[in-house]
């Protein structure tokens, strides 16, 4: 009979989960696998491009993470998030030194300060993952589960998606019709578990035994065997799946939705870039204005339909009340235009507690006069506001450079009023753009026929920022299918049609104007409908695996207190 329980025992040890027992790789080895991952990772994305690489820069993060505790999880991911954000934002040094006004050293630290706070996501991700493979959740699910939540719910300053590594390869994009960046990147994160998962299995069989392991790690009792855990081949197979149907649904969608592009009206607009250095463009506000002014009456001699100008084109700030309810702007230079525009503007008003200043942008119509206006809600850091900075106000006085915007509060579409038709258009002012769920709520409320990006990534300098805030914002395209025309100052400007293709662009730090064809459309997107209303769900089922084991399964604690 004992002998009967003590095989029962030792079957039902086998059947525990592969990630219970002793890591597949340790110490610095776990280290240095983690940190490649970021670096292959930063590589992959927007701005270096090498986006063949998104297929396996999770790989070695995913097999040094197999049988952690969750306390080296945390840890091993917070190294590929260190290493990723390092690589990925390098620019953020120059844009702190030249805003803040501090010396370079403290400028140093206070990026990798920034890029440690953003590498917290990757840490999270690494906590949900600890905790549920722990508690004998299946390593899979569990990887992509906790990869999912990470991007869903963790702030970041400066945002960013796993999605945007395949922002030049439009079949493997479509996908955020259905769930947006968050949807792409599980595809990818799958393919990376499936060419992982023989690695895995390799290093499981030839890994010698350690003694007193867990039975689950043993084929038998004999402690001088090899460890063997099968090949998973459902894992293979689910990478196969998920890669042919994100090509097969991408290739079909972008043949239907380039079949409604071209039943829907055209229109003939332009994009100015008026190229005006940082410090330029507040010291010399008349010569941004005059360069916009010229391109723009070279584009209507072209035919164009309407003009968009950058964030900030019209430099000098203006009290809100003469702004919106007075002709300056039409005297001032819109009645010159002779076409309807969307430019950037500064408004500001005077409360009893302090003045108010609003990143705007501002809608005229052909003869100069303003027809509509939307506040930026989203402000950058460092750059409009200091983080704390009304709670204390002395770090104001500390970092001179930085602005201090009120955040705006209203999603209504400015009118655009083209060849005498109304036509409602959705404004992102700077990296509004990049925030999936702020853009489906804009759309959600306003029902646009097009959306708009006005942006100054002068900020950055000339690195890899302005390639990754155009890749980013591509997939608002896909998710409503609308047409996004971005115009910046100083580059990237361009006209993204709605299967997230770029139909072109400007280049980076020259001043430049070009036209093109868009379309005004409408439409309703399965994520446009559901939102993140799928991955909230996921979030709660990743916070109750993160408590609770597995059913059938015993936690870690309780199989190595059994093996014992």
């Amino acid at each position: 009979m004992a002998k009967a329980k003590g095989a029962a025992k030792a079957n039902a040890a086998a059947t525990e989960p592969a990630n219970v027992g002793e890591p597949l790789v340790r110490g610095r080895l776990a280290d240095v696998g983690a940190v490649l991952s970021g670096v292959l990772y930063f590589v992959a994305f927007a701005g270096f491009d090498q986006w063949w690489l998104t297929f396996v820069c999770l790989v070695p993060l995913y097999v040094s993470l197999t049988g952690q505790t969750t306390k080296r999880s945390v840890w091993l991911c917070f190294l590929t998030g260190l290493a990723m954000n390092l690589g990925g934002f390098y620019w953020l040094t120059n844009m702190l030194k030249t805003f803040s006004g501090f010396p370079i050293y403290l400028c140093v630290f206070f990026v990798i300060f920034i890029c440690s706070y953003q590498a917290l996501r990757l840490a999270f991700m690494g906590w949900l993952y600890g905790r549920a493979s722990q508690r004998g959740w299946p390593l899979p699910l569990v990887f992509a589960g906790s990869f999912a939540v990470s991007e869903l719910v963790f702030p970041l300053l400066f945002p960013w998606y796993y999605a945007a590594t395949v922002h030049n390869v439009p079949v493997l994009m479509q996908t955020a019709e259905l769930g947006g960046p968050i949807l792409v990147g599980l595809v990818l994160v799958t393919v990376n578990m499936a060419i992982a998962e023989p690695l895995r299995a390799r290093l499981s069989a030839s890994r010698e035994l350690v003694p007193n392991a867990p039975t689950a790690y043993r084929g038998s009792t004999n402690s001088e065997e090899r460890v063997h855990v099968p090949l998973d081949r459902r894992i293979i197979g689910a990478g196969v799946i998920a890669l042919a149907f994100a090509v097969v649904f991408g290739a079909a969608r972008i043949s239907m939705v380039k079949s409604n592009v071209e039943k829907a009206e055209p229109v003939r607009v332009g994009y100015v870039q008026g190229n005006m250095g940082l410090m330029a463009k507040r010291e010399q506000p008349g010569e941004g204005l005059r360069r916009h002014v010229k391109m723009t009456q070279e584009l209507r001699d072209k035919g164009v339909d309407f003009v968009v100008w950058s964030e900030s084109s019209v430099a000098f700030s203006v009290p809100e009340e003469m702004g919106m309810k007075t002709p300056f702007y039409r005297d001032r230079f819109a009645g010159r235009l002779g076409v309807p525009t969307i430019f950037g503007a500064v408004l500001f008003r005077i409360d009893p507690d302090r003045e108010r200043w609003f990143n705007t942008a501002i809608a005229t119509n052909a003869k100069g006069e303003v027809t509509g206006r939307y506040d930026k809600q989203y402000l950058l850091a460092f750059g409009e506001y200091l983080p704390f900075g009304d709670d204390f106000p002395i770090l104001y006085k500390w970092s001179p450079h930085s602005g201090r915007f009120s955040k705006g509060t209203s999603f209504e579409p400015v009118l655009l009023d083209v060849k005498g038709v109304k036509h409602k258009v959705s404004v992102l002012i700077c990296y509004e753009d990049i925030l999936p769920s702020f853009t489906n709520k804009m759309v959600a409320y306003a029902d646009p026929e097009l959306l708009v990006n006005i942006t100054n990534d002068a900020w950055f300098g000339d690195t890899t920022e302005p390639w990754e805030h155009l890749a980013l914002a591509k997939f608002r395209a896909i998710e409503h299918r609308r047409f996004l025309i971005r115009s910046t100052n100083s580059g990237v400007s361009a006209i993204i049609d709605p299967m997230g293709g770029v139909v072109s662009h400007t280049q980076t730090f020259v001043p430049e104007a070009q036209e093109g064809v868009v379309r005004w459309m409408r439409g309703h997107t399965m994520y446009e409908m559901v939102g993140d209303v799928p991955w909230w769900l996921l979030a709660l089922l990743m916070g109750y695996a993160s408590f609770k084991r597995f059913p059938g399964r015993s936690d870690r604690s309780r199989s190595t207190a059994a093996a014992a």
